[in-house]
């Protein structure tokens, strides 16, 4: 039989891609007339490029044109992506949990300080004050404030673990209450803690945080809150280190614990009970840490991781 040769038409690079549809190294079209019009029921799906491979994936499966579409055979390179996680959430605290804050002083303090020198019963047979006016950094930022945005971030963040918490006191604009009345505010029988959230006013040269303790051992029933205070203040000691920016105390107490007998909120404690100072506002450097938002977002994690860790081991 004979054979009859087909001439062999040469397509030039230009008018091969117009046929092929290729594209440049990068990634995008090459500068070539576009495809005829017959040739659209053989284009290529849109290839997936960098960070949303994943997403065009899932759209060219579903809107690309019919079996006759020649799957792409490229390999889309996904750019590395960084993701920014989220804080973890706090972990659940024993059901029914309560837990009482008890910001230090007032803001309507110093203009009535007839009232808040009256003498009140501070336990142990003894009396003192009803409140101070608390102290200030050197810029005049006032310890009163302090201990009221601290147990505000503490309390939302133990709200979020599905503690109850009361404050002792509702605002910062008002007088008081007395240490005593404090004192029976945690002295509930349903409380699981109470904290009291102080700051200090030492010489500047002294720095740190540290907790107040009773000095006392009582006997009887009082033991046993005075042993679980004690572990109360451990545990928040040890998230303060390991959190809040602040170092334990360099003038006073031992490794910022601090046993002393003077103060009504321990004295009057029947439920486990700690008292911290939560550095000294008079210190240049802890006084830029209390009197940042970021600072004190840090401390009040801190004392709520640890009274967090405190009701799980009860």
């Amino acid at each position: 039989m004979r054979r009859v040769s087909r001439p062999v038409v040469l397509l030039s690079a230009t008018a091969l891609c117009a046929v092929t549809a290729c594209s440049s190294s990068d990634g995008t079209s090459a500068s070539s007339p576009p495809a005829p019009t017959t040739a659209a029921s053989t284009s290529r799906p849109p290839v997936a490029t960098s960070s949303s491979a994943s997403s065009s994936a899932t759209t060219s499966a579903t809107t690309s044109a019919p079996a006759t579409t020649r799957p792409s055979t490229r390999t889309a390179t996904a750019a590395p992506t960084t993701r920014t996680r989220a804080p973890a959430p706090p972990q659940p605290a024993p059901r029914g949990s309560v837990v009482v804050l008890n910001p230090g002083h007032n803001g309507g303090n110093a203009s009535h300080t007839g009232y808040i020198d009256q003498q009140v019963p501070a336990g142990y047979g003894e009396r003192k004050a009803c409140d101070t006016t608390g102290t200030s950094t050197n810029a005049g930022y006032a310890e009163h404030a302090f201990t009221w945005d601290v147990s505000l971030r503490t309390r939302r963040i133990l709200q979020a673990a599905g503690v109850t918490v009361v404050m002792t006191r509702p605002n910062d604009i008002g007088v008081g209450p007395c240490v005593n009345e404090r004192a029976a505010v945690g002295n509930r029988t349903n409380v699981a803690a109470v904290v009291s959230i102080h700051a200090d006013g030492a010489p500047a040269s002294g720095h740190g945080f540290h907790v107040n303790q009773d000095s006392r051992r009582p006997d009887g029933a009082s033991r046993r809150v005075a042993q679980e205070s004690v572990a109360l203040g451990r545990a928040v000691h040890k998230t303060l280190v390991a959190g809040s920016g602040l170092t334990p105390s360099n003038y006073i107490g031992d490794d910022g614990y601090y046993f002393r007998s003077d103060l009504a909120g321990l004295n009057l404690a029947r439920r486990p009970t700690t008292f911290l100072e939560l550095g000294n506002m008079r210190n240049a450097d802890d006084a830029a840490l209390l009197s940042s938002k970021s600072g004190r977002a840090r401390i009040a994690s801190a004392v709520a991781a640890g009274i967090l860790a405190f009701l799980r081991q009860r």
